[in-house]
């Protein structure tokens, strides 16, 4: 095993998350709620989850500018220079070449992890153990010179045909690192289906590992472009000119995901089918399946609930509130202080659409 002191994490924490509207918002969005209500925010945890494996001094957050002051609020311990601000939404692509770049400059035989801010992982060890492994993998491969180097993600072990998700198809092989054959978007319900009846499908869940090497190299090939101008003035990365650099360049950059960008046309993909339980936390639906509920079928955050013949509904408050209800199954009701939003479940794919007659009507402060 390689010293922990290479192992490098970027927690990437810059989207809105609109479909948890109201709670989440432009200003306050999901990654620095406690959605579950579980005594931490989502990033509070996902940092806890990886600073387990991943020295704290050296796990990087990918955010927005403006989201600055949220992240020295709810961690403290990450210095400003471990704090990525982006002037621009640009995708996945650009802002993991920029923390390659910075953790290459600081120590070019890192290995690093880039992972969402707001996914739910219950079983930390196993988490951890795939974690490992997967560092173990990249740094083992990483003195290897001729082809693409080695880019690893985890793949989730598919329940049903989810048509929310992107997939990863694999090469049957016996061994932990399976070769990846394709990724896949977002397929209708019977390729879905497909994908689960061939048994050699998981689905994408956007966390990745590979040594800074290997990144680097995969954009010099496959994104020149991108990686030309945000190399071009390594100097000033890691130090007080980083910012000023960012500001200008940054925006200037191709909008595309790291999945379109590089992994789609690197031929050295390896997928880990993950030990650990996920979820992507992406709607409130995806909050109901993953939270206990009581006798009646109903999920509750913050609340207190007195209801009868209601069930299969989700609540959510701030603390203390409480909410009387008959007659009511199936609902989402989340109540802000300032907007309550009552909608059924199946319906659950409007949120976004709501959010934007709210804002239609209001403009941004409620959105």
């Amino acid at each position: 095993m390689s010293n922990s002191k290479d192992f490098y994490a970027v927690i990437m924490a810059g989207g809105v998350g609109s479909r948890f509207w109201p709670l989440s918002t432009q200003e306050f969005p999901k990654q620095f709620h406690d959605i579950l209500g579980a005594g931490q925010t989502l990033i509070q945890k996902t940092f806890s989850r990886i600073s387990k494996i991943v020295p704290q001094e050296n796990i990087l957050i990918l955010t927005n500018e403006r989201y600055k002051g949220l992240v020295n609020e709810q961690l403290p311990v990450v210095k400003d220079e471990n704090i990525v601000l982006e002037p621009a939404m640009r995708n996945t692509a650009p802002c993991i070449l920029l923390a390659a770049l910075k953790i290459k400059k600081q120590n070019p035989d890192a290995a690093m992890i880039v992972a969402p801010s707001d996914h739910w992982i219950h079983d930390e060890e196993a988490f951890a153990k795939n974690l490992r492994e997967a560092f173990t993998f990249c740094l083992d491969q990483k003195e290897q010179k001729s082809g693409d180097g080695l880019l690893v993600t985890l793949g989730i072990q598919p329940t049903f045909p989810h048509t929310g998700y992107g997939y990863i198809q694999y090469a049957s092989a016996e061994a932990e690192l399976k070769p990846v054959s394709a990724f896949t978007e977002k397929p209708d319900f019977e390729t879905a289906k497909e994908f689960l009846d061939q048994g050699n499908y998981l689905w994408n869940a956007g966390i990745f590992i590979w040594s800074v090497e290997a990144i680097t190299e995969a954009f010099k090939k496959y994104l020149p472009g991108m990686y030309a101008i945000l190399s071009k003035d390594i100097d000033a990365l890691n130090t007080s000119k980083e910012q000023a650099f960012v500001n200008e360049h940054y925006p200037t950059v191709e909008d595309i995901s790291i999945d379109y960008g590089i992994l789609e046309k690197s031929r050295n993909v390896g997928v880990i089918p993950a030990e650990f339980d996920w979820n992507d936390l992406g709607a409130w639906g995806a909050l109901y399946d993953n939270l206990e509920r009581n006798i009646e079928g109903n999920a509750i955050v913050n609340a207190e609930v007195i209801s009868k013949h209601s069930g299969g509904n989700l609540f959510r408050t701030e603390k203390g509130k409480i909410i009387v209800v008959e007659g009511l199954n199936d609902y989402i009701v989340v109540d802000r202080g300032d907007i309550l939003l009552i909608m059924p479940k199946s319906q659950e794919q409007r949120v976004k659409e709501m959010r934007g007659l709210v804002k239609e009507k209001y403009g941004d402060k409620l959105v």
